[in-house]
């Protein structure tokens, strides 16, 4: 059986399944251990190019109004892959390629392959979405294994909490600088798991742009920034949208340096594994004496203040 991943997502649970070995056929912003080793089919017109995140927002808008993907496949090198299976993806059309548009890829193919959706919404669908992906490879177990391992890393996170009897801290994630963004889908229930709540986010749903002055009136206690597709250096490029906002300064978690930058890989990659690392690594945000992360996942976030510090 051979297997295509058209979503970073899948094909990183692949990885973590240990299921590898059936996938040939990636997209461009899969894992890089996938894309030394596979083969990439599904591309976008901005690769390569520098945009600001206006200028991104503004690209992805008008191809959403106007119903034309920037995403394209590379039909000949699927056409020799001959998959018999292509996971695909319904929740977002701006992030990722989606089914309608992998649907008109493959029917000019003379094998048609099986297409399987993935629409997770909320955290439990990502578990779910694993499973389903290791049940189509008929191995389910691998699939069980993986996500009790996943379930048990969040339940020692919640521990912590118990123990200790930690408050919830008001917290803000934002998925975009310009325009703002505030965090939907599964990273609510990331925050709560992490013993936080974000008051101003969309559980179960989109993301959507969000006025600073509802981040000024809520004025969290902390304050994390992963824009979707940012890594941390990307993003402190475009911190200056926030930093000359009047407000910024006084705003609590910049006055009690509870700022944090974070890779968008830990939330907005709807992979079951860096969700969980996306929970610790909150954890460790929001309630930093109690938590402790692995030297890997400690460099997937940083305080803002002492990037500040550090590049002065």
């Amino acid at each position: 059986m051979v297997v295509s991943s058209f979503l970073p997502a899948v094909t990183q649970m692949l990885y973590d399944m240990e299921l590898q070995n059936f996938l040939e056929g990636i997209t461009f912003e899969c894992p890089t251990v996938a894309l030394n080793e596979k083969t990439p089919v599904v591309r976008c017109v901005l690769e390569g190019k520098e945009y600001t995140s206006k200028e991104i927002d503004e690209l992805f808008s008008a191809s959403k109004r106007t119903g034309e993907s920037l995403y394209y496949v590379e039909e000949a090198l699927l056409a020799q892959i001959a998959p018999d299976i292509i996971f695909t993806q319904d929740v977002c059309e701006v992030c990722q390629i989606d089914t309608e548009c992998t649907a008109a890829a493959v029917a000019k193919l003379q094998k048609e392959p099986l297409l399987i959706p993935l629409t997770p919404q909320t955290l439990e669908d990502v578990f779910d979405s694993a499973l389903v992906i290791a049940k189509a490879l008929e191995s389910e177990e691998k699939g069980k294994s993986y996500i009790k391992t996943l379930k048990d890393r969040i339940a020692k996170v919640i521990d912590v909490q118990r123990i200790h009897q930690l408050q919830p801290k008001s917290v803000l994630l934002l998925e975009w600088i310009d325009p703002l963004f505030n965090c939907g889908h599964w990273i609510p229930h990331q925050i709560a798991y992490a013993g936080g709540i974000d008051m101003l986010s969309h559980p179960a749903g989109d993301s959507v742009v969000i006025p600073w002055e509802k981040i000024v009136k809520y004025n969290p206690e902390v304050l994390v920034i992963a824009p979707c597709g940012f890594g941390i250096n990307r993003t402190m490029e475009d911190m200056k949208f926030l930093e000359e906002k009047a407000e910024w300064n006084s705003l609590r978690a910049v006055q009690n340096k509870q700022v944090y930058i974070a890779d968008f890989d830990m939330f907005t990659q709807p992979s079951a594994s860096t969700l969980v690392n996306g929970i610790e690594c909150l954890a460790k945000m929001i309630h930093s004496e109690y938590y402790t992360v692995s030297e890997e996942l400690s460099v997937k976030f940083s305080n803002y203040h002492h990037l500040i510090v550090a590049n002065l």
